[in-house]
C-alpha cells in the first residue's frame, strides 16, 4: 500500500515538473532573446507619414480596438442572453510634440479644412488621408516593432496649447487622428540584441 501511494505521488510529481517546464517554453515572452524579459519601455518611438519621420512627436495615445456586443436570444432560450461580435471601431490617435517651426502638423491639418481659401478649395481631397507608421525601440534604438495605420485624417488640431506666465514648460502642439483601422507590421521581427564591452581588453 505505502509502496502504491509512493509511486502515484512519484506520478503526480512528475506531471506538475512536465506541466510547468511545458509552461516555461510556451510563455517566453521574447524568442530570439530568451534571457530577456524586461517587457519594452514606451519611451523610444519614431512616427513616419510621405515617407519621412515627424520630428519632435513626445506622445502617442495608445492603439485602441473595440468590437460591440450584439445581444440576442431565442423564445425557448432561459432568462439569458447569447452574446456574438459586432462593429469593430477604432480609437482617435493623439499625437503631441513641443511647438516649432516644422510644420508637419499644420500642413496636414489645413488639408481638410483651410481657413479663408474660398468656396470650392477649403479641402484638398485628393491628398487629405494619409497612411502612418508607428514604430516602437528598445533601449538599444533597434526597432522592435511597428503599427500600420490606415486612412488617416485630422479631425482636431491644436496649433498651441494654453499659455501660462506662471509655468515655464514647453508649448505644445497637438493633432487627433481619426483611422479605419491598424495592424502590426509583421515583417518587423525581435532582432538580436547588441552586446559589447567597454572599454575593450
Amino acid at each position: 500500500m505505502k509502496a502504491r501511494r509512493v509511486a502515484i505521488l512519484a506520478v503526480v510529481v512528475l506531471g506538475c515538473l512536465a506541466a510547468t517546464s511545458s509552461l516555461v517554453v510556451d510563455s517566453a515572452p521574447f524568442t530570439v532573446n530568451p534571457e530577456r524579459f524586461d517587457p519594452y519601455k514606451q519611451c523610444k518611438f519614431r512616427v513616419k507619414w510621405d515617407g519621412r519621420y515627424i520630428s519632435g512627436i513626445s506622445s502617442v495615445s495608445g492603439l485602441v480596438r473595440r468590437t460591440e456586443v450584439v445581444l440576442y436570444r431565442e423564445g425557448s432560450d432561459p432568462s439569458s442572453e447569447h452574446r456574438s461580435p459586432g462593429l469593430t471601431n477604432y480609437d482617435p490617435i493623439i499625437l503631441k510634440r513641443g511647438r516649432t517651426h516644422d510644420t508637419a502638423f499644420e500642413e496636414w491639418a489645413n488639408k481638410v479644412w483651410n481657413f479663408g481659401s474660398g468656396p470650392g478649395a477649403e479641402s484638398s481631397l485628393d491628398d487629405y488621408r494619409k497612411d502612418i507608421i508607428i514604430e516602437l525601440y528598445n533601449e538599444a534604438g533597434q526597432l522592435v516593432m511597428a503599427w500600420k495605420v490606415y486612412r488617416c485624417w485630422p479631425s482636431k488640431y491644436t496649433a498651441v496649447s494654453s499659455l501660462n506666465a506662471d509655468f515655464c514648460t514647453p508649448a505644445q502642439e497637438t493633432i487627433t487622428l481619426q483611422h479605419e483601422g491598424w495592424e502590426r507590421d509583421y515583417e518587423v521581427r525581435e532582432p538580436v540584441q547588441p552586446s559589447y564591452t567597454e572599454p575593450g581588453g
